[in-house]
């Protein structure tokens, strides 16, 4: 069965329209999920884990990872508009997220643009690692604008494996060149555009569907129709996700001065190497054979510790702020981190899931 229609979750219907099925669905015990995801008995997409009500000393620093990068949030947005303006000059800018990371981003930049004076939609859709994009989804856009006008949205870059992704997805369709995805932060410079290259503690990235329209990550299905979520309704007393971008809208609008971002090849290829070798040095240190395994920077390292089972947890220094909530969730778990100073660079943080079999 496909479906026809979107719906909009906790935002305002103007911010996104969710191009995803509402499912009810058993949960799976992280442990479990764990252990038949590394047996190769389930794929990750088939399962959910229930999400928990975030604690208090959780939002708490929810709430100080946001009074701290407010205004960074805010003027990187705008500086991202700005590129888009420039690079996609006098057309429609169809802005195409990936649930859930890519859709507070999309929403805030949707806002930006259009109060440049450019014509602009949101959805946000799924796409799986090992399984690709939902094609039914991107189908359904396309009947209502042009491809070429879309702009694909994500949060950030840890690895690359959704940029890889996507490139397997979709890269016969961009013969002449790159794919077009920006994301906020992006340390291997894989991405098309991005507001800088470095790992920091983007402040949505700390939660999970409280701050995703109520979302859950999207669940794969294979029977021509949408991916699916379900609609997290017993988190609504902590959802904050249409009072975070009114939040950081209010204070992007107050900016002055922003100048497009300027996301230069030289750079990217520098964060590229440098991303490349760390990873495969900790392949090799670890004896990690599934790249899966490891979370590279802040948000990939912070959500693995909330919804996986991790082995090991490495920072560049115990005393960075941007790893409170890393550092939080850490110890309320037992699990040590390891200071391993400048060599985990372009990366400030990198979790290792636990092999289980």
């Amino acid at each position: 069965m496909s479906a026809t229609h979107g719906f909009h979750g906790s935002y305002a219907a103007s911010d996104v329209t969710f191009l995803l099925r509402q499912i009810v669905m058993e949960t799976t015990p992280v442990e479990e999920k764990e252990r038949l995801i590394q047996s190769g008995q389930r794929h990750y997409s088939e399962m959910l884990t229930l999400e928990s009500p975030p604690s208090a000393a959780h939002q708490a620093l929810f709430q100080q990872a946001l009074d701290d990068g407010l205004e960074r949030l805010a003027r990187e947005v705008q500086a991202l508009a700005l590129a888009l303006l420039q690079r996609r000059p006098n057309r429609p800018i169809v802005l195409v997220s990936f649930v859930r990371a890519g859709v507070p981003l999309g929403v805030l930049l949707v806002r930006a643009l259009r109060e440049l004076g450019v014509e602009s939609e949101h959805y946000g859709i799924s796409i799986v690692r090992d399984k690709g994009i939902d094609q039914a989804a991107v189908a359904w856009i396309e009947q209502r604008h042009a491809f070429a006008d879309i702009v694909w949205v994500d949060g950030w870059v840890g690895k690359g494996a959704i940029h890889g992704e996507l490139q397997r997805s979709l890269g016969k369709r961009y013969p002449d060149g790159e794919i077009p995805l920006v994301v906020l932060a992006d340390p291997t410079g894989k991405a098309w555009l991005s507001a800088s290259g470095e790992d920091w503690l983007i402040p949505f990235g700390v939660l999970g569907s409280t701050v995703s329209g109520l979302v859950s990550r999207s669940i794969l299905r294979e029977d021509g129709g949408w991916h699916a979520c379900v609609n997290y309704a017993h988190l609504a007393e902590y959802d904050v996700s249409q009072w975070f971008v009114d939040t950081v809208d209010a204070c992007r609008r107050r900016q002055q001065g922003v100048s497009a971002a300027d996301w230069a090849d030289a750079l990217r290829h520098t964060l590229l190497a440098q991303s490349q070798t760390i990873i495969a040095q900790l392949l090799e240190n670890y004896e990690i054979t599934n790249l899966n395994r490891l979370k590279p920077g802040i948000a990939e390292a912070t959500r693995a510790v909330m919804r996986r089972v991790p082995e090991h947890i490495l920072v560049q220094r115990l005393d960075d702020p941007n790893i409170r909530l890393l550092r939080h969730l850490a110890e309320s778990r037992g699990i040590p981190l390891q200071a391993v100073g400048d060599g985990l660079a372009p990366y400030r943080a990198i979790t290792i899931i636990k092999k289980t079999t």
